[in-house]
């Protein structure tokens, strides 16, 4: 890469040149230029991984979640059929997970409580589940609200961690989260 330097005439420039009131400044000979441009350089090179590396770290280990996404809302021949998607990404396999949901229907009154059991969650399997409401209309059911883990177990695995760690999201029109 070329580098372009102002015409000076062989003078040093007026910005490098000691003047009156500057006498901590003093001339630098081209070696010593040179010495502290080659210092700069290899700092900008060697430095920046060191500075730059425990933030990347951090950045490349996702944090612990557990995605609950309601997929699917559809009448069946029991009721209504709630399709569901749940990664585990806690950290570990989960040998059981169940939870307790708050089914509201269009007027914003709970309808019931019912817990569903999705059982194992291997550790970064993404798994589908589906469970028959009996009785249950679809087209009444305005909101599903995961009321409380009613089992998180798994080796490694804390007891509040499938609620700290819930992500809920939908695919439907029905209200879904926490």
């Amino acid at each position: 890469m070329p580098v372009f330097r102002p015409d000076t005439g062989g003078e040093t420039p007026p910005f490098l040149r000691a003047g009156k009131g500057s006498e901590h400044v003093r001339d630098c000979s081209n070696r010593e230029r040179a010495r502290a441009a080659a210092t700069f350089l290899l700092a900008s090179i060697v430095l920046p991984p060191f500075v730059a590396g425990p933030a990347l770290a951090q950045q490349a280990e996702p944090a612990p979640a557990l995605d609950l996404q309601l997929n699917a809302a559809e009448p069946s021949e029991k009721g209504c059929r709630l399709t569901f998607v749940v990664t585990n990404n806690l950290g570990g396999d989960l040998a059981r997970a169940a939870f307790e949901l708050a089914l509201f229907n269009k007027d914003g009154v709970v309808d019931r409580l019912t817990v569903l059991d999705f059982r194992d969650m291997p550790q970064g399997k993404t798994k589908v589940s589906r469970f028959d409401l009996s009785g249950a209309n679809c087209d009444n059911i305005s909101r599903v609200l995961i009321n409380q883990v009613t089992e998180c177990q798994g080796k490694g695995i804390e007891a509040n961690a499938c609620m700290l760690n819930l992500k809920p999201e939908t695919k439907t029109s029905i209200v879904f989260g926490l």
